[in-house]
């Protein structure tokens, strides 16, 4: 092994990430429920941002690391993942709504403390703004009080169905530009549903845009049936450790057994290329 890298516990893996812009030059790694698995997933939370990692592979390759050669051909990349997305099920929890109640309004402190995660005290800094978009807010005393409002999550997901993720699809190429209106849209709920749990919220998004959810629902089956290779997880020893990255060396996780890799082939639908790192192969 090469000099530079002989001390690392875990063998190198190739990262895209961004570059944090704080003066120790560290982005925080954190350990977060996924909003629709309800497993703990990791996250990099940098430059005010939280980012998720994904994974892709080819059937061969390697990493030239200067004097190094990485056998291990897999990328690792980050992508910005809505807040809103991964805090949702916290905010819907906190509420404690039953039937008619609408619930209580809680403070951001207490919404975020959860129990075996520390990492979300780390989002109290965007929490607030983001969560106002699909909260009722009341303030007391200069303090903020949050309650989830179900018509402001309907018309937030209505947003990134419409406005945001179906204006993206056709820019994929030519075979989804040339999709009508109606599998534009069921596109856009696939994409959104990886990180949003199907109750409640599902049967009202396809009511309010006028979908039959059996479709959608025949369609996710179509998708992993035909899918040819595993959800990738991130194996523990190429899992960044919950802590910081940044300019110091790398840290090892927590020494659980390695899962193998399989290699993405012929893919041909978008979640092959853009896969959501998961520890199961769900």
């Amino acid at each position: 092994m090469a000099s530079w890298c002989e001390n690392m516990v875990l063998p190198p893996r190739v990262l895209i990430a961004p570059r944090p812009s704080s003066a120790n030059g560290q982005g925080n790694i954190l350990s977060l429920r996924h909003p629709k698995l309800e497993e703990e997933i990791q996250y990099l939370f940098s430059n005010g941002r939280l980012h998720e990692f994904n994974w892709f592979k080819e059937r061969y390759g390697s990493w030239f690391l200067g004097d190094y050669v990485c056998e291990d051909g897999s990328i690792y990349y980050c992508t910005v993942v809505d807040p809103i997305f991964i805090l949702l099920p916290l905010f819907e929890a906190a509420r404690m709504s039953n039937g008619k109640d609408l619930g209580k309004f809680r403070q951001l402190d207490e919404i975020l403390y959860i129990e075996g995660y520390p990492g979300y005290q780390h989002l109290m800094s965007i929490a607030g703004n983001h969560m106002e978009l699909v909260c009722e807010v009341k303030e007391v005393a200069n303090m903020k009080f949050f309650r989830l409002d179900d018509s402001k999550v309907l018309t937030w997901l209505c947003c990134k169905v419409v406005h945001n993720i179906k204006e993206v699809i056709p820019k994929f190429g030519k075979n989804y530009a040339a999709q009508g209106e109606r599998e534009l849209l069921k596109d856009a709920i696939q994409i959104i549903r990886e990180n949003l749990k199907d109750e409640p919220w599902l049967p009202v998004l396809c009511k309010k845009l006028q979908l039959d959810i059996s479709e959608i629902n025949e369609t996710t089956k179509s998708n992993d049936t035909s899918f040819c290779a595993e959800s990738s997880p991130i194996p523990a020893p190429a899992r960044p450790s919950e802590g910081n990255i940044g300019n110091g060396s790398a840290k090892s996780s927590k020494g659980r057994p390695a899962k193998k890799l399989k290699a993405e082939v012929g893919s041909k639908n978008i979640k092959d290329m853009f896969r959501r790192v998961t520890r199961s192969g769900t």
